[in-house]
Protein backbone atom coordinates (compact mmCIF):
# COMPACT_ATOMS: atom_id res chain seq x y z
CA UNK A 1 0.00 0.00 0.00
CA UNK A 2 1.89 3.05 -1.08
CA UNK A 3 2.11 5.64 1.15
CA UNK A 4 2.27 8.16 -1.96
CA UNK A 5 -1.41 8.42 -3.03
CA UNK A 6 -0.50 10.30 -6.24
CA UNK A 7 2.03 7.34 -7.10
CA UNK A 8 1.76 5.59 -10.27
CA UNK A 9 1.39 2.53 -8.39
CA UNK A 10 -1.28 4.07 -6.00
CA UNK A 11 -3.27 4.33 -9.23
CA UNK A 12 -2.68 1.16 -11.19
CA UNK A 13 -3.76 -0.38 -7.64
CA UNK A 14 -6.67 1.46 -7.35
CA UNK A 15 -7.64 0.53 -10.98
CA UNK A 16 -6.62 -3.18 -10.77
CA UNK A 17 -9.39 -3.27 -7.62
CA UNK A 18 -11.85 -1.35 -9.37
CA UNK A 19 -11.58 -3.63 -12.26
CA UNK A 20 -11.63 -7.01 -10.02
CA UNK A 21 -15.11 -5.75 -8.43
CA UNK A 22 -16.83 -4.97 -11.02
CA UNK A 23 -16.20 -7.81 -13.07
CA UNK A 24 -17.58 -9.57 -9.58
CA UNK A 25 -20.59 -7.37 -9.44
CA UNK A 26 -21.30 -7.94 -12.79
CA UNK A 27 -21.18 -12.11 -12.72
CA UNK A 28 -23.81 -11.28 -9.59
CA UNK A 29 -25.74 -9.55 -11.46
CA UNK A 30 -25.59 -11.82 -14.54
CA UNK A 31 -26.64 -14.86 -12.48
CA UNK A 32 -29.27 -12.91 -10.67
CA UNK A 33 -30.72 -12.19 -13.90
CA UNK A 34 -32.02 -16.27 -13.80
CA UNK A 35 -35.08 -17.63 -12.15
CA UNK A 36 -34.89 -18.01 -8.44
CA UNK A 37 -33.82 -21.35 -7.98
CA UNK A 38 -32.25 -21.05 -4.03
CA UNK A 39 -33.51 -23.17 -1.05
CA UNK A 40 -35.01 -20.77 1.39
CA UNK A 41 -36.75 -18.46 -1.29
CA UNK A 42 -38.53 -21.26 -2.48
CA UNK A 43 -39.68 -22.05 1.19
CA UNK A 44 -40.26 -18.71 2.24
CA UNK A 45 -39.10 -15.25 0.87
CA UNK A 46 -40.73 -15.90 -2.18
CA UNK A 47 -43.21 -18.28 -1.40
CA UNK A 48 -44.92 -16.89 1.53
CA UNK A 49 -45.62 -12.91 -0.61
CA UNK A 50 -46.47 -15.12 -3.63
CA UNK A 51 -49.38 -16.44 -1.61
CA UNK A 52 -50.24 -13.38 0.42
CA UNK A 53 -50.77 -12.15 -3.45
CA UNK A 54 -52.48 -15.23 -4.55
CA UNK A 55 -55.44 -14.68 -1.93
CA UNK A 56 -55.59 -10.84 -1.95
CA UNK A 57 -53.73 -9.50 0.98
CA UNK A 58 -52.24 -11.15 4.40
CA UNK A 59 -53.35 -13.61 6.13
CA UNK A 60 -52.43 -16.38 8.22
CA UNK A 61 -50.53 -19.41 7.30
CA UNK A 62 -50.88 -21.69 10.23
CA UNK A 63 -49.01 -24.59 9.20
CA UNK A 64 -45.95 -22.15 7.70
CA UNK A 65 -44.18 -21.27 11.12
CA UNK A 66 -42.08 -19.33 9.05
CA UNK A 67 -44.35 -17.33 7.99
CA UNK A 68 -44.48 -15.49 11.34
CA UNK A 69 -41.44 -13.99 11.21
CA UNK A 70 -40.46 -10.58 10.57
CA UNK A 71 -40.43 -9.85 6.56
CA UNK A 72 -39.37 -6.28 6.42
CA UNK A 73 -37.35 -7.22 2.98
CA UNK A 74 -39.92 -9.95 2.12
CA UNK A 75 -42.05 -7.37 1.35
CA UNK A 76 -40.32 -5.88 -1.34
CA UNK A 77 -40.59 -9.20 -2.86
CA UNK A 78 -43.94 -8.24 -3.29
CA UNK A 79 -43.27 -5.69 -6.33
CA UNK A 80 -41.22 -7.82 -8.65
CA UNK A 81 -43.48 -10.86 -8.00
CA UNK A 82 -46.51 -8.09 -8.82
CA UNK A 83 -45.01 -7.20 -12.17
CA UNK A 84 -44.40 -11.67 -12.71
CA UNK A 85 -40.64 -10.79 -12.54
CA UNK A 86 -39.50 -12.39 -9.78
CA UNK A 87 -35.77 -12.54 -10.55
CA UNK A 88 -35.68 -8.83 -9.67
CA UNK A 89 -35.78 -10.17 -6.17
CA UNK A 90 -32.84 -11.30 -6.57
CA UNK A 91 -30.91 -8.29 -7.22
CA UNK A 92 -32.98 -6.24 -4.48
CA UNK A 93 -31.14 -8.73 -2.38
CA UNK A 94 -27.76 -8.10 -3.83
CA UNK A 95 -28.48 -4.40 -3.68
CA UNK A 96 -28.30 -4.60 -0.16
CA UNK A 97 -24.75 -6.43 -0.44
CA UNK A 98 -23.60 -3.45 -2.18
CA UNK A 99 -24.83 -1.14 0.50
CA UNK A 100 -22.78 -2.79 3.34
CA UNK A 101 -19.98 -2.78 1.39
CA UNK A 102 -20.31 0.81 0.43
CA UNK A 103 -20.52 1.23 4.48
CA UNK A 104 -17.11 -0.68 4.70
CA UNK A 105 -15.37 1.28 1.67
CA UNK A 106 -16.31 4.74 3.56
CA UNK A 107 -15.05 3.70 6.31
CA UNK A 108 -11.87 2.32 5.17
CA UNK A 109 -11.28 5.25 2.96
CA UNK A 110 -11.97 8.06 5.37
CA UNK A 111 -9.89 5.90 7.68
CA UNK A 112 -6.93 5.32 5.15
CA UNK A 113 -6.80 5.80 1.83
CA UNK A 114 -9.07 5.05 -1.37
CA UNK A 115 -6.86 1.52 -2.22
CA UNK A 116 -7.52 0.25 1.76
CA UNK A 117 -11.57 0.93 1.01
CA UNK A 118 -11.52 -0.97 -2.42
CA UNK A 119 -9.55 -3.58 -0.57
CA UNK A 120 -12.32 -4.17 2.36
CA UNK A 121 -15.00 -4.19 -0.60
CA UNK A 122 -13.39 -6.83 -2.47
CA UNK A 123 -12.97 -8.88 0.86
CA UNK A 124 -16.39 -8.09 1.77
CA UNK A 125 -18.08 -9.21 -1.58
CA UNK A 126 -15.83 -11.78 -2.85
CA UNK A 127 -16.28 -13.61 0.83
CA UNK A 128 -17.72 -17.14 -0.87
CA UNK A 129 -21.08 -17.03 1.60
CA UNK A 130 -21.52 -13.45 0.70
CA UNK A 131 -21.10 -13.83 -3.06
CA UNK A 132 -23.64 -16.75 -2.72
CA UNK A 133 -26.05 -14.91 -0.67
CA UNK A 134 -26.10 -12.00 -3.50
CA UNK A 135 -27.40 -14.11 -5.99
CA UNK A 136 -30.49 -15.80 -3.73
CA UNK A 137 -33.62 -14.20 -2.68
CA UNK A 138 -32.83 -14.36 0.88
CA UNK A 139 -32.96 -11.77 3.87
CA UNK A 140 -29.64 -12.48 5.38
CA UNK A 141 -27.53 -9.02 3.59
CA UNK A 142 -30.67 -6.99 4.68
CA UNK A 143 -30.33 -7.99 8.53
CA UNK A 144 -25.87 -7.30 7.35
CA UNK A 145 -27.03 -3.72 6.09
CA UNK A 146 -29.22 -2.65 8.59
CA UNK A 147 -27.38 -3.79 11.74
CA UNK A 148 -23.99 -3.03 10.17
CA UNK A 149 -25.77 1.00 9.51
CA UNK A 150 -26.62 0.67 13.02
CA UNK A 151 -23.08 -0.38 14.66
CA UNK A 152 -21.52 2.98 12.41
CA UNK A 153 -24.31 5.43 13.32
CA UNK A 154 -23.70 4.57 16.69
CA UNK A 155 -19.96 4.83 16.83
CA UNK A 156 -20.91 8.39 14.70
CA UNK A 157 -22.84 9.18 18.04
CA UNK A 158 -20.29 8.19 20.54
CA UNK A 159 -16.98 10.22 18.35
CA UNK A 160 -19.67 12.90 18.63
CA UNK A 161 -19.41 12.88 22.53
CA UNK A 162 -22.61 11.22 22.74
CA UNK A 163 -24.46 15.03 21.85
CA UNK A 164 -25.50 14.67 18.55
CA UNK A 165 -29.11 13.08 18.70
CA UNK A 166 -29.58 12.35 14.89
CA UNK A 167 -26.98 9.50 15.22
CA UNK A 168 -28.46 7.97 17.75
CA UNK A 169 -32.02 7.88 16.15
CA UNK A 170 -30.12 6.33 12.85
CA UNK A 171 -28.77 3.97 14.61
CA UNK A 172 -31.94 3.02 16.53
CA UNK A 173 -34.04 2.95 13.12
CA UNK A 174 -31.73 0.78 11.35
CA UNK A 175 -31.82 -1.28 14.14
CA UNK A 176 -35.55 -1.97 14.17
CA UNK A 177 -35.26 -2.36 10.22
CA UNK A 178 -32.92 -4.86 11.23
CA UNK A 179 -34.94 -6.41 13.54
CA UNK A 180 -37.98 -6.75 11.08
CA UNK A 181 -35.91 -8.17 8.48
CA UNK A 182 -34.67 -11.23 10.83
CA UNK A 183 -34.91 -12.69 14.33
CA UNK A 184 -31.28 -13.06 14.93
CA UNK A 185 -31.23 -8.99 15.06
CA UNK A 186 -32.49 -9.62 18.81
CA UNK A 187 -28.85 -10.57 19.49
CA UNK A 188 -27.01 -7.33 17.76
CA UNK A 189 -30.24 -5.21 19.24
CA UNK A 190 -29.37 -6.48 23.04
CA UNK A 191 -25.83 -6.31 22.40
CA UNK A 192 -25.90 -2.61 21.03
CA UNK A 193 -28.23 -1.68 23.81
CA UNK A 194 -26.01 -3.07 26.91
CA UNK A 195 -23.13 -0.63 25.02
CA UNK A 196 -24.44 2.27 24.67
CA UNK A 197 -25.07 2.37 28.56
CA UNK A 198 -21.56 1.29 29.02
CA UNK A 199 -19.67 3.60 26.71
CA UNK A 200 -21.44 6.54 27.05
CA UNK A 201 -21.31 6.19 31.13
CA UNK A 202 -17.64 4.93 30.95
CA UNK A 203 -16.71 7.67 28.45
CA UNK A 204 -19.04 10.74 30.00
CA UNK A 205 -18.85 9.77 33.47
CA UNK A 206 -22.78 10.07 33.69
CA UNK A 207 -24.95 7.27 34.14
CA UNK A 208 -28.51 8.40 33.81
CA UNK A 209 -28.02 10.20 30.62
CA UNK A 210 -26.09 6.76 29.89
CA UNK A 211 -29.26 5.17 30.40
CA UNK A 212 -31.51 7.58 29.21
CA UNK A 213 -29.55 6.93 25.47
CA UNK A 214 -29.75 3.29 26.25
CA UNK A 215 -33.35 3.61 26.34
CA UNK A 216 -33.91 5.74 23.52
CA UNK A 217 -32.03 3.29 21.46
CA UNK A 218 -33.95 0.58 22.96
CA UNK A 219 -37.56 2.29 22.71
CA UNK A 220 -37.15 3.46 19.00
CA UNK A 221 -36.21 0.52 17.21
CA UNK A 222 -38.94 -1.36 19.13
CA UNK A 223 -41.63 0.86 18.17
CA UNK A 224 -40.02 0.24 14.49
CA UNK A 225 -40.24 -3.61 15.05
CA UNK A 226 -43.11 -3.12 16.54
CA UNK A 227 -46.03 -4.26 13.73
CA UNK A 228 -44.40 -7.67 13.70
CA UNK A 229 -44.63 -8.01 17.22
CA UNK A 230 -48.34 -7.04 17.52
CA UNK A 231 -49.04 -8.84 14.66
CA UNK A 232 -48.27 -12.23 16.11
CA UNK A 233 -49.71 -11.17 19.51
CA UNK A 234 -52.66 -10.96 18.25
CA UNK A 235 -52.31 -14.71 15.85
CA UNK A 236 -50.92 -16.40 18.51
CA UNK A 237 -50.50 -14.88 22.00
CA UNK A 238 -46.43 -15.14 21.48
CA UNK A 239 -45.21 -11.84 19.62
CA UNK A 240 -41.87 -13.46 18.70
CA UNK A 241 -43.80 -16.83 17.51
CA UNK A 242 -42.46 -18.87 16.90
CA UNK A 243 -39.21 -18.29 18.97
CA UNK A 244 -39.84 -19.54 22.70
CA UNK A 245 -42.59 -21.72 22.29
CA UNK A 246 -40.54 -24.12 23.76
CA UNK A 247 -37.74 -23.01 25.88
CA UNK A 248 -34.62 -21.42 25.19
CA UNK A 249 -31.49 -22.68 27.32
CA UNK A 250 -27.70 -22.58 26.92
CA UNK A 251 -26.57 -26.38 25.65
CA UNK A 252 -23.19 -26.79 27.57
CA UNK A 253 -23.81 -29.64 30.36
CA UNK A 254 -26.71 -31.52 31.80
CA UNK A 255 -29.86 -32.50 30.24
CA UNK A 256 -29.31 -29.63 27.58
CA UNK A 257 -26.35 -31.28 26.52
CA UNK A 258 -28.49 -33.50 24.53
CA UNK A 259 -29.48 -30.80 22.00
CA UNK A 260 -26.91 -29.81 19.67
CA UNK A 261 -23.89 -31.69 20.98
CA UNK A 262 -25.59 -34.74 21.15
CA UNK A 263 -27.11 -34.31 17.92
CA UNK A 264 -23.70 -33.79 16.42
CA UNK A 265 -22.18 -36.37 17.93
CA UNK A 266 -24.97 -38.93 17.19
CA UNK A 267 -25.16 -38.25 13.68
CA UNK A 268 -21.37 -37.14 12.43
CA UNK A 269 -19.33 -39.04 15.43
CA UNK A 270 -17.77 -35.74 16.89
CA UNK A 271 -16.82 -35.27 20.01
CA UNK A 272 -17.77 -32.13 22.64
CA UNK A 273 -14.00 -30.41 21.60
CA UNK A 274 -14.81 -30.89 17.42
CA UNK A 275 -18.03 -29.30 18.25
CA UNK A 276 -17.40 -26.40 20.66
CA UNK A 277 -14.66 -25.18 18.27
CA UNK A 278 -17.58 -25.24 15.29
CA UNK A 279 -16.82 -21.90 15.24
CA UNK A 280 -13.36 -21.66 13.72
CA UNK A 281 -13.75 -24.86 12.02
CA UNK A 282 -16.94 -22.52 10.09
CA UNK A 283 -13.53 -20.72 8.63
CA UNK A 284 -11.55 -23.50 7.49
CA UNK A 285 -13.93 -26.69 6.89
CA UNK A 286 -17.27 -24.84 5.16
CA UNK A 287 -18.97 -26.39 2.35
CA UNK A 288 -22.28 -25.32 0.18
CA UNK A 289 -25.11 -28.02 0.39
CA UNK A 290 -23.91 -29.62 3.79
CA UNK A 291 -25.54 -29.18 7.06
CA UNK A 292 -22.83 -31.35 8.68
CA UNK A 293 -20.04 -28.93 7.58
CA UNK A 294 -21.78 -25.83 7.48
CA UNK A 295 -24.05 -25.11 4.35
CA UNK A 296 -21.76 -22.53 3.26
CA UNK A 297 -18.03 -21.51 2.58
CA UNK A 298 -16.13 -18.31 4.15
CA UNK A 299 -12.31 -17.42 3.77
CA UNK A 300 -9.33 -18.46 6.71
CA UNK A 301 -7.61 -15.22 5.73
CA UNK A 302 -10.89 -13.65 8.18
CA UNK A 303 -9.41 -14.77 10.92
CA UNK A 304 -5.33 -15.61 9.99
CA UNK A 305 -4.83 -11.81 9.04
CA UNK A 306 -7.44 -9.71 11.32
CA UNK A 307 -5.61 -10.05 14.38
CA UNK A 308 -2.40 -8.57 13.34
CA UNK A 309 -4.91 -5.11 13.22
CA UNK A 310 -4.33 -5.24 16.76
CA UNK A 311 -0.28 -4.55 16.34
CA UNK A 312 -0.36 -0.61 16.81
CA UNK A 313 -3.11 1.03 18.67
CA UNK A 314 -4.49 3.10 15.82
CA UNK A 315 -8.14 3.28 16.33
CA UNK A 316 -7.66 1.13 19.29
CA UNK A 317 -11.76 1.94 20.17
CA UNK A 318 -13.08 0.80 16.76
CA UNK A 319 -10.86 -2.69 16.96
CA UNK A 320 -11.99 -3.02 20.29
CA UNK A 321 -15.72 -2.63 19.51
CA UNK A 322 -15.81 -4.47 16.33
CA UNK A 323 -13.88 -7.86 18.12
CA UNK A 324 -16.31 -7.66 21.32
CA UNK A 325 -19.51 -7.36 18.44
CA UNK A 326 -17.45 -10.70 17.30
CA UNK A 327 -17.03 -12.46 19.85
CA UNK A 328 -20.50 -11.65 21.87
CA UNK A 329 -22.54 -12.61 18.39
CA UNK A 330 -20.39 -15.47 17.10
CA UNK A 331 -20.69 -17.43 20.73
CA UNK A 332 -24.15 -16.16 21.51
CA UNK A 333 -25.64 -17.44 18.23
CA UNK A 334 -23.70 -20.75 18.53
CA UNK A 335 -25.02 -21.46 21.95
CA UNK A 336 -28.38 -20.60 22.06
CA UNK A 337 -30.99 -23.64 21.60
CA UNK A 338 -31.98 -24.91 18.46
CA UNK A 339 -35.10 -23.19 19.24
CA UNK A 340 -33.94 -20.19 18.35
CA UNK A 341 -31.80 -20.18 15.47
CA UNK A 342 -32.36 -23.68 14.65
CA UNK A 343 -30.17 -27.11 15.27
CA UNK A 344 -27.56 -26.82 12.91
CA UNK A 345 -24.93 -24.68 12.98
CA UNK A 346 -24.85 -22.73 9.29
CA UNK A 347 -22.64 -20.22 7.83
CA UNK A 348 -25.49 -17.69 6.92
CA UNK A 349 -26.04 -17.04 10.15
CA UNK A 350 -22.68 -15.63 11.17
CA UNK A 351 -23.37 -12.80 8.12
CA UNK A 352 -23.71 -9.87 10.07
CA UNK A 353 -19.90 -10.25 11.45
CA UNK A 354 -18.36 -10.57 8.26
CA UNK A 355 -18.27 -6.47 7.37
CA UNK A 356 -16.03 -6.19 10.89
CA UNK A 357 -13.84 -8.86 10.05
CA UNK A 358 -13.50 -7.49 6.57
CA UNK A 359 -12.28 -4.03 7.94
CA UNK A 360 -10.31 -5.93 10.36
CA UNK A 361 -8.59 -7.69 8.04
CA UNK A 362 -7.66 -5.16 6.03
CA UNK A 363 -6.17 -3.07 9.00
CA UNK A 364 -4.14 -6.51 9.70
CA UNK A 365 -3.12 -6.29 6.36
CA UNK A 366 -2.03 -1.98 6.25
CA UNK A 367 0.06 -3.26 9.81
CA UNK A 368 1.90 -6.26 8.14
CA UNK A 369 2.79 -4.23 4.97
CA UNK A 370 3.95 -1.03 6.93
CA UNK A 371 6.18 -3.43 9.05
CA UNK A 372 7.69 -5.25 5.60
CA UNK A 373 8.86 -1.80 3.77
CA UNK A 374 10.23 -0.64 7.31
CA UNK A 375 13.05 -3.72 6.50
CA UNK A 376 16.09 -3.54 4.92
CA UNK A 377 18.34 -5.29 2.41
CA UNK A 378 16.55 -8.86 0.86
CA UNK A 379 14.35 -9.69 4.07
CA UNK A 380 12.27 -6.72 2.73
CA UNK A 381 11.71 -7.56 -0.72
CA UNK A 382 11.07 -11.10 1.39
CA UNK A 383 8.54 -9.93 3.07
CA UNK A 384 7.11 -7.88 0.31
CA UNK A 385 6.75 -10.90 -2.00
CA UNK A 386 5.20 -13.51 0.82
CA UNK A 387 2.61 -10.83 1.83
CA UNK A 388 1.60 -10.10 -1.39
CA UNK A 389 1.65 -14.17 -2.25
CA UNK A 390 -0.91 -14.66 0.71
CA UNK A 391 -2.66 -12.04 -0.32
CA UNK A 392 -3.25 -13.22 -3.86
CA UNK A 393 -3.65 -16.95 -2.48
CA UNK A 394 -6.57 -16.07 -0.26
CA UNK A 395 -8.95 -13.90 -2.55
CA UNK A 396 -7.71 -16.66 -5.60
CA UNK A 397 -9.41 -19.09 -3.13
CA UNK A 398 -12.63 -16.64 -3.44
CA UNK A 399 -12.74 -16.20 -7.06
CA UNK A 400 -12.12 -20.29 -7.50
CA UNK A 401 -15.18 -20.68 -5.71
CA UNK A 402 -16.95 -17.91 -7.78
CA UNK A 403 -16.17 -19.55 -10.98
CA UNK A 404 -17.19 -23.00 -9.73
CA UNK A 405 -20.61 -21.52 -8.71
CA UNK A 406 -20.83 -19.56 -11.68
CA UNK A 407 -19.84 -22.82 -13.62
CA UNK A 408 -22.50 -24.68 -11.51
CA UNK A 409 -25.51 -22.38 -12.35
CA UNK A 410 -24.42 -21.79 -15.95
CA UNK A 411 -27.02 -18.73 -16.50
CA UNK A 412 -26.22 -18.36 -20.04
CA UNK A 413 -27.71 -21.26 -21.31
CA UNK A 414 -30.73 -19.37 -19.85
CA UNK A 415 -29.86 -15.74 -20.81
CA UNK A 416 -28.63 -16.58 -24.23
CA UNK A 417 -31.92 -18.55 -24.92
CA UNK A 418 -30.74 -22.63 -25.36
CA UNK A 419 -33.38 -23.14 -22.83
CA UNK A 420 -36.16 -21.75 -21.21
CA UNK A 421 -37.57 -20.53 -17.82
CA UNK A 422 -39.05 -24.27 -17.41
CA UNK A 423 -35.79 -25.98 -18.51
CA UNK A 424 -33.55 -23.78 -16.64
CA UNK A 425 -35.86 -24.26 -13.57
CA UNK A 426 -35.81 -28.02 -13.84
CA UNK A 427 -32.40 -28.17 -14.32
CA UNK A 428 -31.89 -27.11 -10.68
CA UNK A 429 -35.24 -28.19 -8.49
CA UNK A 430 -36.09 -31.90 -9.51
CA UNK A 431 -39.61 -31.53 -8.21
CA UNK A 432 -40.39 -28.81 -10.63
CA UNK A 433 -41.88 -31.30 -13.13
CA UNK A 434 -43.93 -32.81 -10.59
CA UNK A 435 -45.31 -29.51 -9.72
CA UNK A 436 -45.79 -28.06 -13.59
CA UNK A 437 -47.88 -31.82 -13.86
CA UNK A 438 -49.70 -30.08 -11.06
CA UNK A 439 -50.21 -26.75 -12.43
CA UNK A 440 -51.75 -27.97 -15.52
CA UNK A 441 -53.79 -30.73 -14.37
CA UNK A 442 -55.01 -30.56 -11.17
CA UNK A 443 -58.42 -28.41 -10.92
CA UNK A 444 -58.10 -24.54 -9.51
CA UNK A 445 -59.47 -25.24 -6.30
CA UNK A 446 -57.22 -28.45 -5.38
CA UNK A 447 -55.18 -28.35 -2.33
CA UNK A 448 -51.53 -29.97 -2.60
CA UNK A 449 -49.87 -31.71 0.48
CA UNK A 450 -46.03 -31.87 0.36
CA UNK A 451 -44.74 -34.65 1.89
CA UNK A 452 -40.46 -34.96 2.38
CA UNK A 453 -40.17 -31.69 0.21
CA UNK A 454 -39.22 -29.52 2.55
CA UNK A 455 -41.72 -26.57 1.91
CA UNK A 456 -40.86 -25.77 -1.68
CA UNK A 457 -43.73 -24.40 -2.68
CA UNK A 458 -43.04 -21.06 -4.49
CA UNK A 459 -43.79 -22.94 -8.13
CA UNK A 460 -46.85 -24.43 -7.34
CA UNK A 461 -49.49 -22.05 -8.16
CA UNK A 462 -52.57 -24.23 -6.48
CA UNK A 463 -53.11 -23.78 -2.62
CA UNK A 464 -50.50 -26.15 -0.99
CA UNK A 465 -49.75 -26.82 2.78
CA UNK A 466 -47.11 -28.50 4.96
CA UNK A 467 -47.33 -30.95 8.07
CA UNK A 468 -44.98 -30.54 11.07
CA UNK A 469 -41.22 -31.98 10.27
CA UNK A 470 -41.33 -31.33 6.54
CA UNK A 471 -44.66 -33.77 6.36
CA UNK A 472 -42.54 -36.13 8.65
CA UNK A 473 -46.12 -35.67 11.28
CA UNK A 474 -48.28 -36.89 8.36
CA UNK A 475 -46.67 -39.87 7.88
CA UNK A 476 -46.16 -40.96 11.35
CA UNK A 477 -49.85 -40.51 11.86
CA UNK A 478 -51.03 -42.46 9.08
CA UNK A 479 -48.63 -44.94 9.86
CA UNK A 480 -50.02 -44.91 13.12
CA UNK A 481 -53.24 -45.88 11.56
CA UNK A 482 -52.69 -48.72 9.17
CA UNK A 483 -54.35 -51.62 11.56
CA UNK A 484 -57.81 -49.47 10.96
CA UNK A 485 -58.64 -48.83 7.89
CA UNK A 486 -61.52 -46.62 8.47
CA UNK A 487 -59.43 -44.71 10.90
CA UNK A 488 -56.18 -43.99 8.53
CA UNK A 489 -58.99 -43.07 5.70
CA UNK A 490 -60.31 -40.47 8.05
CA UNK A 491 -57.00 -38.69 9.29
CA UNK A 492 -56.63 -38.90 5.01
CA UNK A 493 -59.87 -36.38 5.23
CA UNK A 494 -59.21 -34.45 8.27
CA UNK A 495 -55.92 -33.04 5.86
CA UNK A 496 -58.52 -31.55 3.55
CA UNK A 497 -56.31 -31.65 0.40
CA UNK A 498 -56.96 -33.31 -2.53
CA UNK A 499 -53.43 -34.19 -3.82
CA UNK A 500 -50.25 -35.69 -2.15
CA UNK A 501 -47.06 -34.59 -3.72
CA UNK A 502 -44.34 -37.01 -2.37
CA UNK A 503 -40.38 -37.14 -2.79
CA UNK A 504 -40.18 -41.18 -2.57
CA UNK A 505 -36.25 -41.69 -1.54
CA UNK A 506 -37.10 -39.55 1.96
CA UNK A 507 -40.52 -41.09 2.27
CA UNK A 508 -38.88 -44.57 1.95
CA UNK A 509 -36.16 -44.24 3.85
CA UNK A 510 -38.35 -42.72 6.36
CA UNK A 511 -40.69 -45.90 6.77
CA UNK A 512 -37.40 -47.69 6.44
CA UNK A 513 -35.71 -46.62 9.50
CA UNK A 514 -39.27 -46.50 11.48
CA UNK A 515 -41.32 -49.01 11.33
CA UNK A 516 -41.15 -52.79 10.70
CA UNK A 517 -41.77 -54.46 7.33
CA UNK A 518 -45.73 -55.33 8.48
CA UNK A 519 -46.40 -52.15 8.94
CA UNK A 520 -44.72 -50.64 5.90
CA UNK A 521 -46.73 -53.21 3.99
CA UNK A 522 -49.76 -51.98 5.11
CA UNK A 523 -49.04 -48.64 4.59
CA UNK A 524 -48.78 -49.39 1.04
CA UNK A 525 -51.87 -51.45 1.15
CA UNK A 526 -53.49 -47.90 2.90
CA UNK A 527 -52.37 -45.60 0.68
CA UNK A 528 -53.24 -48.10 -2.48
CA UNK A 529 -56.96 -48.10 -1.57
CA UNK A 530 -57.48 -44.28 -0.55
CA UNK A 531 -55.23 -42.79 -2.93
CA UNK A 532 -54.24 -42.94 -7.06
CA UNK A 533 -51.29 -42.69 -8.35
CA UNK A 534 -51.18 -39.77 -11.06
CA UNK A 535 -47.71 -38.93 -11.50
CA UNK A 536 -44.55 -41.01 -11.07
CA UNK A 537 -41.66 -39.71 -12.71
CA UNK A 538 -38.17 -38.19 -11.63
CA UNK A 539 -37.88 -39.37 -7.76
CA UNK A 540 -41.52 -38.03 -7.24
CA UNK A 541 -44.94 -39.39 -7.17
CA UNK A 542 -48.13 -37.18 -6.91
CA UNK A 543 -51.45 -39.34 -5.41
CA UNK A 544 -54.96 -38.39 -5.67
CA UNK A 545 -56.95 -38.47 -3.07
CA UNK A 546 -59.93 -40.65 -3.61
CA UNK A 547 -63.29 -39.44 -2.33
Amino acid sequence: MPSNKNSAIHHFLTAILGVVIFLMLLSELILNLTPPTARDALIHHLAIPKLWLKNGGFYEIQWADFSYFPMNIDLLYLIPLYLHQDFIANIIHMGFGIGTAFIIYHYLKTGFDRISGLLGVLIFLSTPIVFRSSTQAYVDLGLVFFSTASVFALMRYRNGGFQEFKWLFLSSLSMGLALGTKYNALVIWFFLTLSIVFISSRDTKKQWPSIRAGAIFFLISLLVFSPWLIKNFILTGNPLYPLFTGGIAPMIAGENRTGFFQMRELLYGENFWETLIIPLRMFFQGQDNSTRYFDGVLNPVLIILSPFAFARRSFFRDKLFFLSFIIFFVLTVFFLEGKAFGMDQIVRYMLPVIPFLSILTVMGMINIWDWAIKRSGPLRSIMIAAFLAAFILSISGNIFYMNNYYQKINPMRYLSGMETRDEFIARHISSYDAMQYLNAHAPDNASIRLIFLAGRGYYLDREYSEGTSYGMGDVRELAARVEDKESFQTYLQSLNCTYFLVRNDLLEKFLNDNYPWHTRQLFTRRINESMDVVYDKGGYTILRILP
